[in-house]
């Protein structure tokens, strides 16, 4: 049937139109009674350049409640993941260095006149849902998966100001564990977002694409800063990327050679959306910008990320690790003293400066997360450098950022867990050269850099060492511990 596309999460070059999408052997949601398809109107979007869906290789997909894939499937897609040092500094304005790996979202879509979404997931676990495409409400309390979907829509929408959008019915799959620090929900979010583009028959850069993501996001109470949402859509196969912002751009970063890149998932889920820790570092980095703006003459109030600080007081990331040391003191921040510094009322604290959910928050690490956040950033930098320079110890070198990085992670900014802990000590126990936790943190994964002759025998390892010792782990092993290399970005087939 005319009309029907899928979609999937990440990529770079236009891709070819797919031969085999069609028919409702396809199990693309029914259309109801008397509901008329719409031809879509784009032709492709983005994906790896040339690459023909790679059918043949790939297993067929499980579809609970009836639900089936198309007959050819496209090849997977990627979610995002960090193999260089870059936690949690994004939304401080600094350089990340993330890649892609295989596990993907897809949609499937049918274009209809009615204006209402309908969405279905292949997994049971997922509610079906559907509201009016022009009545979008997302519910910050209530983190459910949907809500990830209607965040790319409503991006869409609020760019181009669409009073009257295309109505849709959706089936989701998805590959990515659920909070396990692989950028699931991001992930969600920016599909979404492709999808609305493509059935309303608009067309935006893939920057302008991974900008709108990014602020959409933050409908369900993520405050993020957009390293997930960049890579997802301007990854290519082959390399790592250096994404900036303000402006964002990224540039190819090649990885030596002679090393391996695992990820190992602890099994621990954390939902960013679900807890405030997340928020409270945003909010954190925020009061450290605007007390070290204050303490050096700056206009604190306009200023919201650390590196605005770096920037306009001219000095290097080393000597702003010497500002932190005289500016804060160790011992956490009581509200009343951030007041005290600010010369603020705690009423202007509330509404003015934290976020909803960081509110009633009684006391702030400064001088810790304003010290990871300066540090995470340089070994960004020298991760390139080494990268660019490939000197004969660039395996080593790199993997000592990694476990600083971790290092960091788990002592400055506190987003680690023992699970996270003791996933790194096995990894480093069994040859791998350096790792750290990857994502947001508090559970999630683990990426590790083994060298290539050793990953065999790695792998084995680490499965005995960390999986076999817990049967809730062994049951999602099979998913959770694999060797991956940089892919590609966000895509989008067309049935013939």
């Amino acid at each position: 049937m005319s009309g029907r596309w899928l979609a999937r999460q990440l990529g770079t070059s236009p891709a070819p139109e797919h031969p085999d999408l069609g028919g409702e052997e396809a199990g693309l949601p029914r259309r109801p009674e008397g509901r008329e398809t719409l031809p879509c109107p784009v032709i492709a979007a983005y994906g790896p350049g040339g690459r023909q869906p790679a059918a043949a290789s790939l297993p067929p997909r499980t579809a609970p409640r009836g639900r089936g894939w198309p007959r050819t499937p496209p090849p997977p897609s990627q979610s995002s993941w960090r193999s260089s040092p870059g936690e949690h500094i994004d939304y401080c304005g600094y350089a990340v260095l993330p890649m892609a790996i295989e596990q993907d979202i897809l949609i499937a879509v049918e274009p209809v006149k009615p204006q209402v979404v309908q969405l279905a997931n292949t997994n049971p676990l997922y509610s079906d849902f559907s509201t009016s495409v022009n009545n979008i409400h997302i519910n910050k309390t209530k983190p459910v998966w949907h809500n990830y979907f209607l965040c790319g829509l409503k991006g869409i929408q609020e760019h181009f100001g669409l009073n009257s959008s295309t109505g849709m019915n959706c089936l989701l799959d998805g590959t990515i564990p659920p909070s396990s620090g692989l950028s699931s929900s991001s992930a969600l979010v920016c599909c979404a977002g492709l999808v609305a583009l493509t059935a309303n028959g608009k067309t935006l850069s893939k920057v302008e694409l991974a900008e709108i993501c990014t602020k959409t996001e933050r409908y369900v109470g993520t405050e993020g800063g957009g390293m997930d949402q960049s890579i997802s859509f301007l990854a290519e196969e082959g390399t790592a990327k250096l994404i900036e912002f303000s402006p964002l751009r990224a540039t190819d970063v090649r990885l030596p050679s002679g090393a391996a890149f695992v990820i190992a998932n602890s099994c621990v889920e954390m939902n960013k959306a679900a807890t405030s820790h997340y928020n409270i570092r945003v909010m954190e980095c925020r009061l450290a910008t605007k007390l070290l703006s204050k303490s050096k003459g700056l206009e604190w109030k306009k200023m919201l990320k650390l590196q605005d600080v770096q920037a306009k007081l001219g000095v290097s990331l080393k000597e702003m690790l010497t500002i932190v040391e005289e500016v804060f003191h160790p011992e956490p921040y009581s509200v009343e003293e951030i007041c005290t510094c600010l010369g603020i009322s705690l009423e202007e604290l509330r509404t003015q400066i934290l976020s909803q959910n960081t509110q009633d928050v009684t006391s702030f690490k400064l001088y810790q997360r304003a010290k990871h956040v300066y540090s995470e950033a340089g070994r960004v930098l020298e991760f390139k450098k080494i990268c660019s320079e490939a000197p004969a110890s660039a395996l080593q070198l790199l993997g000592e950022l990694m476990n600083q990085s971790h290092i960091s992670c788990r002592d400055m900014y506190e987003c680690s867990c023992p699970e996270l802990d003791q996933l790194v000590d096995i990894c480093l126990q069994f040859g791998a050269i350096g790792s750290r936790l990857t994502g947001a943190g508090w559970g999630g994964c683990t990426v590790s850099m083994v060298p290539s002759d050793k990953l065999s025998t790695f792998l084995t390892n680490v499965k005995e060492a960390y999986y076999k010792s817990n049967d809730q782990r062994l049951a999602l092993e099979k998913n959770s511990l694999f060797a991956t290399k940089p892919g590609g970005g966000a895509l989008v087939f067309l049935e013939a």
